[in-house]
């Protein structure tokens, strides 16, 4: 059954990673889809794998509000409505373990990128769905959206921030029948990760869930998306939608059910 029948979505973030598994999904389940990234020849591969009468890319730097208005504009234009905003588009940046080796411009990349990139596409969004009463945004987060201690103080500080935001503009846009959520999922090999992952193996070799025998793919976080998009989920909207596996509920070396107990 096609859950996105006659929608129309942006995704920032698209030309790869994430981003591409959510629009290759979403257009299965009937959506047309807007790729905005940074990525142009990525973008565009994409948008001709998936055909160029249902996907169409525009590029987009999330940083810049010029950028992301015209990208809304240019979907209203291509398709006439929004019905779903992805805000996906995010950096990891260094992953420095200490505090005083971290700099302020490095910091503020991240947030700007991964904080006010979502804050602009929640804004220009709404300013088109709010008349129609009607959409459903969501953002990307990460298991760093709940717990510390995981990845870079400024990405987790990012994902702390988005989640704020999420419940902030829920509680306003519900006025109008707009649905705004996170999914945050757990640690996953993605283009973005694959690097600091390589400089830091030792760190990232042993990772696991609480979910013995499942590995978390990027098609798990569309169909997550695709859930919190699809009318399915028309009364949940201020929600950040933990995908870890039950990770964050349960510390492994404590407890009754503790890895180290289970296994003497």
């Amino acid at each position: 059954m096609a859950r996105l029948e006659g929608k129309v979505a942006l995704i920032t973030g698209g030309a790869r990673g994430i981003g591409e598994s959510i629009a290759t999904l979403f257009t299965k389940h009937g959506a047309k889809v807007i790729i905005a990234d940074i990525l142009d020849d990525l973008g565009q591969s994409v948008c001709q794998n998936i055909g160029h009468e249902i996907a169409s890319f525009i590029h987009c730097d999330v940083c810049i509000e010029s950028d992301v208005e015209k990208a809304i504009n240019f979907t209203i234009h291509k398709f006439s409505k929004l019905d779903i905003m992805i805000n996906n588009a995010a950096i990891a940046g260094d992953l420095k373990l200490s505090i005083l080796d971290n700099e302020v411009t490095d910091f503020e990349r991240v947030l700007s990128v991964n904080v006010t990139g979502v804050f602009l596409g929640i804004k220009h969004a709404a300013r088109v769905m709010i008349p129609n009463r009607n959409g459903s945004i969501i953002t990307i987060g990460s298991i760093a959206s709940s717990v510390g201690g995981n990845t870079s103080h400024a990405y987790t500080s990012s994902k702390h921030a988005i989640v704020g935001l999420t419940k902030n503009v829920a509680a306003e846009l519900g006025e109008f029948g707009i649905r705004v959520n996170c999914v945050s999922p757990y640690f996953i090999i993605t283009p973005a990760t694959k690097p600091i992952v390589e400089k830091y193996p030792d760190l990232y070799t042993n990772v696991y869930s609480n979910l013995k025998g499942v590995d978390q793919k990027e098609q798990d976080v569309a169909e997550a998306t695709l859930f919190l998009a699809s009318d399915e989920s028309k009364f949940i909207s201020g929600h950040n939608l933990a995908l870890d596996g039950g990770f964050s509920v349960i510390n492994p070396s404590f407890g009754l059910f503790s890895r180290v107990r289970t296994t003497r």
